[in-house]
């Protein structure tokens, strides 16, 4: 095959036609200044590289080829182009994705660098993530959220206090609850009475090897993964095929009867433990279909200070297939409201 040269090479071998010039004045300095180059927008550099780091780290980039994502795609560049401040490019990315062809993307402002974020994360303290009340003898865990150090503490410390005093029902309410990390293990595990395989999470390797979800058979053939930490987990779910999550119950678990509150507005972490709890069989689950955005999210440094958002991972329930687009249902539909009712009348 004949070897194509490079353009400027190109250009240096082109006879200089010199005879055939027709020389003319210097245009007008009106006209130069007409046709001068129109500046570069402050955000071109994000929005390429906003782009490119989608399409590198993605949990299946073939899924980005789509009229969907393209749309996405010439978004983030004509955003770039009309944006005239960092709140208008941050606010505009989000108005973007509001409607995006899938969950887990965000844009921030950072003054600490993606690996530095991560670090944090794995330290963070929430405040109140989860706290117990009672009604008689009936116990409600609410857990607002799945991130946290001191969330799982406070998880820990309530399975305490519910086998020191003893409940006739347990009430988990996870109607609030937009999802997070870990605080997902206890949650699950102190109610559980045998081991739960509940489910895989799926990275770029697996999507580029199968055309299909993974099965409980292929999830058999993968060690559980134990890491429970944000940093390790992002490190080990992008370098395997299958990330395989099980639960292994806790001494002295709860044994009464289980209820789980949920809402639309439950997402990600918060239902990888309602359909854990729910295929478990250990639980019922009252409200309404939860906001299916079950993918695992990382954060990515981009020019000009911003990190990026975006999943790099997809999870399938062993019983219930995949979470993201479709939610996980209810056993009991109810105004979500009224669902802490409906679970006491239980």
């Amino acid at each position: 095959m004949k070897q194509l040269l490079p353009l400027s090479t190109v250009l240096l071998l082109m006879p200089l036609q010199v005879a055939c010039v027709h020389t003319e004045a210097p245009p007008p300095a009106a006209a130069i200044e007409a046709s001068a180059t129109v500046p570069v927008s402050p955000y071109a550099e994000a929005a390429t590289a906003i782009n490119a780091t989608m399409r590198a780290n993605h949990y299946s980039p073939a899924e980005l080829d789509g009229p969907a994502y393209a749309a996405m795609e010439a978004g983030v560049i004509a955003l770039a182009n009309s944006a005239t401040s960092d709140e208008d490019f941050l606010s505009g990315f989000k108005d973007l994705w509001k409607d995006g062809p899938f969950s887990h993307v965000l844009l921030n402002k950072s003054k600490h660098s993606a690996s530095e974020t991560a670090a944090y994360l794995d330290t963070l303290r929430v405040g109140e993530g989860a706290k117990l009340s009672w009604q008689g003898d009936a116990a409600t865990l609410t857990v607002n959220t799945m991130v946290g150090l001191d969330t799982i503490e406070q998880i820990d410390a309530a399975y305490d206090e519910i086998a020191a005093h003893g409940a006739s029902r347990l009430v988990i309410d996870l109607r609030k609850n937009p999802g997070g990390a870990f605080a997902v293990l206890p949650l699950v595990e102190h109610v559980l009475s045998e081991p739960l395989d509940a489910g895989g999470f799926v990275a770029q390797r697996w999507n580029a090897e199968h055309n299909t979800p993974p099965t409980l058979a292929d999830l058999e053939q993968v060690t559980p993964w134990t890491g429970w930490s944000i940093r390790s987990f992002w490190t080990d779910v992008t370098s395997a095929p299958l990330t395989r999550i099980r639960f292994e119950p806790r001494p002295n678990a709860y044994q009464g009867p289980v209820f789980v509150l949920i809402s639309h507005e439950t997402a990600s972490a918060a239902e990888l433990a309602a359909d854990a709890l729910k295929s478990s069989g250990r639980a019922v689950l009252i409200g309404e279909t939860t906001a299916g955005e079950m993918l695992s999210q990382k954060m990515f440094d981009i020019p000009g200070g911003y990190q990026l958002y975006l999943p790099i991972a997809d999870y399938y329930s062993v019983k219930n297939g995949r979470i993201e687009g479709h939610g996980v249902t209810p056993d009991i539909i109810c105004d979500p409201d009224l669902a802490l009712e409906k679970a006491l009348e239980m």
